[in-house]
């Protein structure tokens, strides 16, 4: 039947008729204001002051990743720059629906202009704006519709403040026409586990009412589904319900050998959520979301504060903290304010941290108190260390604060190359795929004209991650993966193979990939690992791999799609 193809969120698979989110709100007219610029600009503080406790409201009934992003909605539509912006059109004598819209397009344009993490920041703002104007014109503005049976939502982005508070008994599964895998859309998708396919650019052909298969595994949307493409369907959404449903048990291989799978996590609000799924501890917790948003960087206390709730959260547990990973797309202007034509092969990570070293202290400081202050077994890491030199700097100067455990994050090519000398001298090492694959491939992992290359079973990928995992057995120090290619049950097959004492993914991928492993053993994994790696097509080694699983019974929590024929 016809397909229409996107980027899928997950490994899921939904079903059910289409309900099309409502177009947005028209430009209003570009007519001369009746009421005079001190009035219009009253109107707007009303209408921006009740929009941002509106988004405020709905993230305290989210929690979570989605309180985040509102909170950060909330702070867009507050920004002073944006007021000045609205009110030198009120000024000019515009009405405030229309200053509203024109001043919010002018940032839009600025970020989309911007790529990557900022640009798919734009959609966000196109809400804002929707939502003030449609607060200055006395209408509801436009959301997820009700047709009154499930559906599966269609839009042209889903805005973060919908996508907070989806009716899960309704909404079966989300296509959008735009957006990415780091758009709001996806990273909320993934929290709350919801089937989704975004950047599907021939959605717009769907009609409500149309029935389809969205698979988010094979990033594929099937139209006119066949009554067997929906009976495969059903099973395999069935199969996948039961592995999440699973008793909870530690992660270990079919013959037992342990293999401890931990979550990545951005706050303690997601803590609860990841020792329910039988997370064994937290493989990569990001601090820089502490940070984001700020015109300063935190105090000692707030951090220790957060750090604490975190700690908390697993007694007697390995927490591996990240210390702020900022610039390309995360940038912070208290960090590094200048610009660059290539912020990614600029002054991030720990070239950020060297470069303002009081930030660093000050976080160290905090993470050592929380460290004395709760039960967690502490790990601290440096992002972007790109050479021995670099790991020994950070392992020192973690040292003078106490640290016990002090290592480094392997994401460049170099310092996986170097990783036999670096693990000399760092306590352990955990790698980063989605950079590693970046870096390695010359790929914006954020640019989707080069999505093709951004793919972690290359085999030069491969490579270099086997040689870290190398390094570390040689010098009898822990390596772990904390990478979206972990949350991969068919990658992580491939990576226990490889001889990584941890797993680290988003909470919601722990069940079935802890499934998966436990219906495999290391011999089995090993076998695998060497037919595999004297392959040169990336593409050649995923479908093998995946017709392995299949002839093994385990094609239940892989994807359909990919079957081939021996």
């Amino acid at each position: 039947m016809p397909e229409l193809r996107g980027i899928g969120i997950g490994q899921g698979v939904a079903q059910g008729p289409v309900a099309r989110m409502a177009a947005p709100l028209p430009a209003p007219a570009d007519v001369p204001s009746a009421l005079g610029a001190e009035a219009e600009k009253a109107r707007v503080a009303v209408a921006v002051a009740a929009v941002a406790r509106e988004l405020e409201a709905r993230g305290e009934l989210a929690g979570g990743a989605a309180q985040e992003v509102l909170e950060a909605q909330a702070m867009m539509a507050e920004d002073p720059t944006l007021e000045e912006e609205v009110h030198a059109r009120l000024d000019d004598g515009k009405t405030a629906e229309r200053a509203v819209w024109d001043a919010f397009a002018a940032f839009r344009d600025q970020l989309s202009a911007m790529g990557g993490y900022l640009g798919e920041r734009a959609a966000d703002l196109d809400d804002v704006a929707q939502r003030v104007i449609a607060r200055l014109l006395g209408v509801s503005p436009p959301g997820v519709p009700d047709p009154g049976h499930p559906f599966v939502l269609v839009a042209t982005d889903l805005a973060p403040a919908d996508t907070a508070l989806l009716d899960l008994d309704k909404v079966l599964a989300l296509i959008t026409t735009e957006g990415g895998p780091t758009s709001h859309t996806a990273i909320l998708a993934r929290e709350k586990s919801i089937v989704a396919v975004v950047g599907v650019a021939d959605a717009a052909s769907l009609r409500d009412g149309d029935l389809v298969i969205v698979d988010a595994a094979a990033d594929v949307i099937t139209t006119q589904p066949s009554a067997d493409e929906r009976a495969r369907a059903d099973t395999r959404a069935a199969a996948r319900a039961a592995t999440v449903n699973a008793p909870i048990t530690p992660g270990a291989l079919g013959d037992g050998t342990p293999i401890p799978l931990l979550a990545n996590l951005g706050s303690a609000d997601g803590a609860a959520e990841a020792v329910a799924l039988g997370a064994e501890g937290v493989g990569l917790f990001r601090t820089e979301f502490l940070f984001l948003g700020n015109a300063l960087a935190p105090t000692v206390e707030e951090q220790r504060g957060s750090y604490i709730r975190m700690l908390q959260a697993f007694p007697g547990q390995k927490v591996v903290v990240r210390v702020l990973d900022a610039g390309a797309d995360k940038p912070l202007a208290f960090l590094n304010d200048a610009h660059e034509e290539n912020p990614a092969l600029g002054l991030r990570g720990l070239r950020a941290l060297r470069a303002s070293e009081d930030i660093l202290r000050e976080q160290l400081t905090a993470l050592a108190e929380a460290d004395a202050a709760t039960e967690a077994e502490v790990w601290v890491m440096a992002p972007m260390v790109s050479s021995v030199e670099e790991s020994h700097y950070f392992v020192d100067i973690a040292r003078e604060y106490g640290i016990k455990t002090a290592g480094v994050m392997v994401e460049v090519p170099s310092s996986a190359l170097m990783a036999d000398r670096i693990m000399r001298y760092a306590d352990f090492a955990s790698i980063g795929t989605n950079d590693l694959t970046q870096y390695t491939m010359a790929a914006d992992r954020l640019l989707g004209s080069v999505a093709a290359f951004q793919d972690p079973w290359h085999p030069a990928v491969l490579r270099l991650v086997k040689e870290v995992g190398a390094a570390g057995r040689a010098h009898g120090k822990p390596v772990g993966i904390c990478g979206e290619m972990a949350g991969d049950p068919a990658a992580a097959v491939l990576l226990l193979a490889l001889g990584f004492d941890s797993l680290s993914m988003n909470s919601t991928n722990l069940p079935k990939v802890k499934w998966l492993l436990r219906q495999i053993s290391k011999r089995m994994a090993t076998e695998l690992l060497e037919q595999l790696m004297s392959m040169d097509n990336p593409q050649v080694i995923h479908s093998t791999l995946q017709l392995a699983l299949r002839n093994l019974g385990l094609g239940r929590m892989i994807n359909p799609a990919a079957t081939i024929q021996a």
